[in-house]
Order: C-alpha cells, then sequence, then structure tokens
C-alpha cells in the first residue's frame, strides 16, 4: 500500500517520522551541532518528494504518449520527464534495482538494446529517437511507470541520513562530467543539457541548503563553489531555447561547440572536486 505524502508543510512531521536515525548518524564526528543538521534534511526530503511528486505527473504523460503512438508527443516529453529524476539521483540511486531498470543504459548490457533486460528511460529513448516509432514500446512504457510510483512509494518512509544527502550533490556534479559533458547519456535524443540542468539543480539545492552551515566553517570554500556554480549555469544559459523560458529547454547536444564542451570541463570538476569535501568540512565522513 502506498504511504500518504507528509504535508509540505510540517517539518515537525518529517523530522520525527523520517530522521530518526540523525543523531546516531551525525554525533560521532560532527563537526556541526546534530540537531542543525535536522531542518536542511528535512528540506532536502520536501525538495525530493516535490520531484517525486513531478515526475510521477510527467510520466503518466510520457508514458501515455508512447501507448496512444504518439510519436511527435512523446520525444516532446523525453527530456522534461527525465529532469525531475536527474534532480534526485542521489535518494533514487539508493534503490539500485529501481535505478537500474529506470535509467541504465545499454553499455549496461552483454546484449545492448537486443537485452529483454535493458527497459527505462534508455530503451525507450532507442525506440522513440533511433527507431524513429512507438511500436514495441508499451510494455516498456508500462514497466516505467510502475518503477515510477514504486521510487515514490519507497521513498515516502525513508530516512535520509545526513551524510548521504551532502555526499549527493559531488555525486551529481561527478556523473555530469562522466556522463554527460561526452554526451553518452542522451547519445540518440542528444538532450544531454536537459540532464546537465538537472544534475546541476539537484547539486546545488543540497548546497544551498548547506551552505549556512558550510560558510560557518570555511566561508573562502563557499564563495569558490557559488563561482562555479554560476559559470556553469551560464554557459548552460547560452543554449536554452528561450533565455526567459526555462521550461522551454535546450538546443541539441550536437550544437554545444568543443570549446563550450571544454569551458564546461573545468568548472564542472572543480565543482565535483570541492563538492566532495563538503561532507568532511561539516564532519560526515
Amino acid at each position: 500500500m502506498k504511504i500518504p505524502k507528509p504535508c509540505k508543510t510540517s517539518k515537525t512531521w518529517i523530522a520525527a517520522g523520517t530522521l530518526g536515525l540523525l543523531s546516531v548518524t551525525a554525533t560521532a564526528q560532527a563537526a556541526v551541532a546534530p540537531e542543525a543538521l535536522v531542518g536542511p534534511v528535512a528540506d532536502y526530503k520536501l525538495y525530493v518528494l516535490d520531484n517525486l511528486e513531478q515526475l510521477v505527473t510527467h510520466t503518466e504523460d510520457f508514458t501515455a504518449a508512447i501507448e496512444a503512438g504518439d510519436l511527435a508527443k512523446a520525444k516532446a516529453l523525453y527530456a522534461p520527464t527525465r529532469v525531475y529524476y536527474e534532480r534526485i539521483e542521489p535518494i533514487a540511486e539508493l534503490f539500485a534495482d529501481l535505478d537500474v531498470s529506470i535509467d541504465a543504459r545499454e553499455d549496461d548490457y552483454e546484449q545492448g538494446v537486443e537485452d529483454p533486460d535493458f527497459t527505462g528511460f534508455h530503451r525507450l529513448e532507442y525506440g522513440l529517437f533511433h527507431d524513429a516509432s512507438t511500436d514495441g514500446m508499451k510494455t516498456y512504457a508500462q514497466g516505467l511507470m510502475a518503477d515510477v510510483e514504486e521510487l515514490d512509494s519507497r521513498v515516502q518512509a525513508l530516512t535520509f541520513p545526513p551524510e548521504t544527502v551532502v555526499g549527493g550533490a559531488a555525486a551529481l556534479m561527478e556523473e555530469v562530467a562522466a556522463t554527460k559533458i561526452s554526451g553518452e547519456e542522451d547519445r540518440y535524443s542528444r538532450t544531454d543539457l536537459w540532464d546537465f540542468q538537472g544534475n546541476v539543480d539537484g547539486a546545488r539545492e543540497i548546497f544551498e541548503l548547506f551552505r549556512p552551515l558550510a560558510a560557518q566553517e570555511d566561508a573562502d570554500f563557499v564563495a569558490r563553489v557559488e563561482d562555479n556554480f554560476d559559470d556553469v549555469e551560464k554557459t548552460l544559459a547560452d543554449y536554452r531555447l528561450d533565455p526567459d523560458d526555462p521550461q522551454a529547454g535546450f538546443e541539441s547536444y550536437d550544437e554545444v561547440s568543443d570549446a563550450d564542451r571544454r569551458a564546461l570541463t573545468g568548472p564542472v570538476t572543480v565543482l565535483a572536486e570541492d563538492l566532495s569535501t563538503l561532507r568532511g568540512l561539516l564532519g560526515l565522513n
């Protein structure tokens, strides 16, 4: 049975109901008082739940278009739907079975796209953008919808350990460096910049929530990270279809020049390296 979502204005419920391990996991070596972590972690859970709600809604529309055989609509909804998953990957990846079935790429399977276990977004991407067809995609669409709903259900009751939350910022930027800049993530749809932005959004949300605590430990570190986030966002903004409408999305990744790919590599790599020290700064290693 799906666990009802808590009221989004009630942090007391979240702190009491889902952060029961907070004092246990954070007390041993925390540079900040464990109770200071409750608010940021609770706010992050709200952020994750908000994005999961959007993921469920958008996946419903995306998979309905596939089942209806509406290729143009399905292709248009592919990237905007994935953004919500990309933002919360550090939490989604706690459920390895679902992460694999939702977001694995063909490279992860011995038989590639022909492997019967290859499912999820990227299997649908191959059908929609490589084959330019919704034929045979109904089962994959239904499977994706079921997996997304199961993820939503599991996260409702999940305790968010602070070290996992804080470490998620670095994990997201490391993923950008590893798969987004190379262009291998969305190799058929070329919608990599959407995923890129989703990862940056998720990493920045975590950083901003813990920024006041980090600033107490190292103000220069905080300023440096903020500057690097701004550099990455500025380059991404150059490829928005409409600078005044973030929902309009991005140009194809094929349009990103080699110079801009190199320009992104520096700030992304530095961000990943700096954010990897955030847990230690807060005493959460």
